[in-house]
């Protein structure tokens, strides 16, 4: 039986609720690093490098999806909490049909200078040609992946996260089948072809399935249908949306400082070492925002019933949970640390070890990553964008831009990975005084 955004949530309850958002994000994650575990291992650390360098730019279209995802919830789940089913659908395909578009006139301007954007991040020679034949192939279906993400979104409020954690799963193992049938065995100088496709088929799937679902009838509470423009809503979306927007926009941004700066240190090494620790803390938040994600819809709808009792009752809740996450993550990264920098760079001592040192320190950051994310994504819930955007902008990027900044150039390359340390202690801070001043105006 489907629980439905109207009910009481227990912490079992609430639980049980968000756990598909949960385990979607995380199976998103995880095939979003299989190409970077069979790059690393079959192509090369250069080809591996160039994904690393790449990997950003193609996240920024990717911010495209976060943003209509989690606006739209919010926007849908609080007009269709006030009763309004008819609006609520309206709007959803409205934004959905939107975001495509944007997709693809973005997508297709970077398709074209993929090149001179590898180069402007300082890629050259090998590493030059490997970010444009990566690039070029991925972008070509980020419309898709667009797609994919905003449904993610979608799922919770239909009441079917579920069926949205299914979808994930077949996106996940499309591309984990076609790394394994293309990168090993095709020849060297096309394994990281090989790897890209891939990653353009599971987009596909990811983002054409939930596309047909919602456009036929279906048992969920939305639909895709006929819609008009309204420009107030897509602005609303966006606003709701920007602090996700932001959050995703800054996390590239940064990485490409992140790169220079491991570059000026580590050379490629840096590159690579920072690569991994990319894709490790990508699944490790993928907890906190797939809980915040599930919880959304949850929060939306009962602000827009006015149930301000349940509010609070989430809000306490779900800070709790976070806190539970954040503690075991920390374990879990400390005493598999050395076992996942093998996976990824095993065949090199020196990558590898600066790989595990690296690791440890960064690791600490996940103890205070959930809250800073799950707060946003709170006022986001609330329709509350400009906070949430606030929270957002300084945690991913002022906060991350001083301590990379400054850090690295006083303790060395250690500097870098405690840079994140610093960003996300500093966001805890940060959320708690929104929580508290806003508690008055939105009774939670």
């Amino acid at each position: 039986m489907n629980i439905q955004l109207s009910e009481h949530f227990t912490n079992k309850k609430l639980l049980k609720f968000t756990l598909p958002s949960i385990a979607m994000m995380i199976f998103t994650s995880i095939y979003m690093i299989v190409d970077g575990l069979f790059v690393s291992n079959f192509a090369g650390k250069t080809a591996f490098a160039a994904v690393n360098l790449i990997m950003p730019v193609l996240m920024i279209l990717g911010t495209i999806g976060y943003m209509f995802g989690t606006g739209g919830t919010a926007l849908v789940s609080k007009v269709y909490g006030e009763g309004d089913k008819e609006k609520a659908n309206k709007y959803f395909s409205l934004i959905v049909y939107f975001a495509f578009v944007v997709g693809v006139v973005l997508s297709a301007l970077v398709f074209v200078f993929i090149r001179q954007i590898s180069a402007m991040l300082g890629a050259k020679g090998e590493l030059l040609n490997d970010c444009v034949i990566y690039g070029q192939i991925v972008v070509a279906t980020m419309p898709f992946f667009i797609l994919q993400v905003m449904f993610q979104s979608f799922f919770s409020a239909a009441e079917k996260p579920m069926l949205g954690l299914i979808i994930t799963l077949s996106a996940g193992l499309t591309n984990i089948v076609f790394d394994m049938v293309l990168v090993l065995l095709l020849p060297a100088q096309y394994k990281l072809m090989g790897a890209a496709i891939a990653t353009t088929l599971s987009q596909t799937v990811g983002g054409v399935v939930p596309l047909i679902y919602f456009f036929k009838k279906n048992k969920s509470i939305l639909r895709l249908g006929k819609t008009e423009y309204n420009g107030k809503a897509i602005l609303k979306a966006c606003t709701n949306g920007s602090s996700e927007f932001m959050t995703n926009l800054a996390l590239s941004v940064v990485g490409i400082l992140y790169n220079f700066q491991l570059i000026n240190f580590a050379g490629e090494n840096g590159l690579a070492s920072y690569g991994v620790m990319m894709y490790i803390s990508t699944i490790f938040s993928a907890v906190f925002f797939g809980f915040t994600m599930g919880v959304a819809p949850i929060v939306g709808y009962n602000f827009g019933a006015k149930n301000y009792s349940e509010l609070k009752n989430l809000r306490k809740k779900s800070l709790w949970i976070i806190g539970v996450f954040g503690v075991a993550m920390l374990l879990l990264a400390q005493v598999f640390a050395v076992a996942v920098s093998k996976l990824f760079v095993g065949y090199d001592k020196v990558l590898l070890l600066l790989t595990i040192n690296g690791f440890r320190i960064f690791a600490i950051s996940f103890i205070f990553a959930g809250f800073g994310i799950f707060v946003s994504g709170f006022f986001t819930a609330l329709n509350d964008g400009l906070t949430s955007a606030l929270i957002a902008f300084l945690r991913t990027f002022v906060f991350q831009v001083i301590a990379i900044l400054t850090l690295p150039n006083m303790l060395g390359i250690d500097g870098v990975w405690i840079s994140v340390v610093v960003a996300e202690f500093m966001s805890l801070v940060l959320g708690a005084f929104f929580l508290i001043i806003k508690k008055k105006k939105y009774n939670y």
